[in-house]
Order: C-alpha cells, then sequence, then structure tokens
C-alpha cells in the first residue's frame, strides 16, 4: 500500500507539473493589440533569397487581429488567413519575433481605426499566396497585404516602396528564385514592399522582442 501511495503520489506531481507547464506556456503570449505587426524568420523555403535580397533578418510579418477576444495573425502564406498567434510564433526560427505598434498608437486604436482595418483584411480574405511578389489585388504576399491594410484603411503607408532592381540579387539563392518565378523575364522595374522596409519604418516603435 506504501509503495502504491507514493506512486500515486509521484504521477499527481508529474500532473500537476505537466499542467502548471502549459499554464505558464499560455501566459506567455505577448499582449498585444489589434493592429499591431509582427515579424519573425520563416523556415520557408524562400526565406534565405529573401534574407539576403534585402539585407535583413525577417522574412516573414503579418498584422495581428483578434477574434473572440484571441490574437491571431492575419497573413499571407498559402492563402491570406488567419493563424493563431502562438502557432504564427512557433512556426519561426527559433520561436523569435518582433512586435511594432504605430508610434501616435502607444496605446490602443480607436474602434473606427480597428473597424476599418478588420473591414479592409477581410475583403483580402482567402486570397492566394503571391510567389511572384506582384503588386496587384488578386494575390498577395506577406509584407503587400500588411502595407494595403494600412494604407486602404487608415491612409498610412508605412515603408517605401522599391523596385525589384534595387535589391541585392547575385546570389545563388537568389538567382535560383528568380529563375523558377520569372525564367528569363525578370520585371526589373517592378513595384515591391519588403518586411525590412517596414521593420524600418520611422512610423513604426518596438514593443516587444523576445
Amino acid at each position: 500500500m506504501m509503495l502504491f501511495n507514493k506512486r500515486l503520489g509521484a504521477l499527481l506531481f508529474l500532473a500537476v507539473f505537466l499542467l502548471a507547464g502549459l499554464v505558464s506556456q499560455a501566459q506567455e503570449l505577448p499582449k498585444v493589440q489589434e493592429g499591431d505587426i509582427i515579424f519573425q524568420t520563416s523556415r520557408s523555403a524562400q526565406s534565405l533569397a529573401i534574407q539576403q535580397a534585402t539585407g535583413s533578418r525577417y522574412s516573414h510579418m503579418g498584422i495581428i487581429l483578434l477574434s473572440s477576444g484571441k490574437p491571431y495573425v492575419f497573413e499571407a502564406a498559402a492563402t491570406v488567413k488567419y493563424t493563431p498567434l502562438s502557432a504564427w510564433i512557433d512556426r519561426g526560427e527559433r520561436k523569435h519575433f518582433v512586435i511594432k505598434r504605430l508610434k501616435n498608437a502607444g496605446h490602443s486604436l480607436t474602434a473606427q481605426e480597428q473597424l476599418r482595418i478588420n473591414k479592409q483584411a477581410q475583403r483580402f480574405l482567402g486570397m492566394p499566396y503571391d510567389a511572384q511578389f506582384s503588386w496587384s489585388d488578386d494575390k498577395m504576399y506577406c509584407s503587400e497585404l500588411v502595407w494595403k491594410i494600412y494604407d486602404r484603411a487608415l491612409g498610412i503607408q508605412i515603408g517605401k516602396l522599391q523596385k525589384v532592381r534595387e535589391f541585392h540579387l547575385d546570389t545563388p539563392a537568389i538567382k535560383q528564385k528568380l529563375h523558377e518565378r520569372y525564367g528569363t523575364q525578370i520585371p526589373w522595374n517592378a513595384a515591391v514592399i519588403s518586411p525590412k522596409a517596414m521593420f524600418e519604418s520611422p512610423l513604426l516603435a518596438t514593443v516587444i522582442a523576445n
């Protein structure tokens, strides 16, 4: 009986320990606000090419939107979709992320601003990912999605558009991706907004970095 009680006690201790760990992990989610912009280093096949072309650590991004009080990252991945914040963070390299916010919105965006952002986001929901980084509205890539949401909802342009030819395009990884996406018809003068341009925008301030 004593051995049984010891085993039962050990099992109860282990259960409490694991439960505490799960609660702790849930509490570790950052305190975000609707409209926050989040950056990470993606582990996708094109991440290295994006990093080399832009000279930035960060290759993927999205915008924080709330649903039933829970935080999601509205992102362009395979499609434009909502991804739970915890799952989005887990997907990044070493779970590292940086969250930025408009400098003049150290508090929450107004209810009207949040509504406009959400309405604009809904117009893009379900669109396919744009692997060619075009500036059309029938497909979206990650930074284009967030840039257009802010531009069209609030009239705020975060980050300067660049032309394809302005990026660093000489490494083997980048040349391979250019060939895969465009063949010999590379759109050198096409407009592009990069995660780096948005990350370095003077309109944003870092509020969380893990």
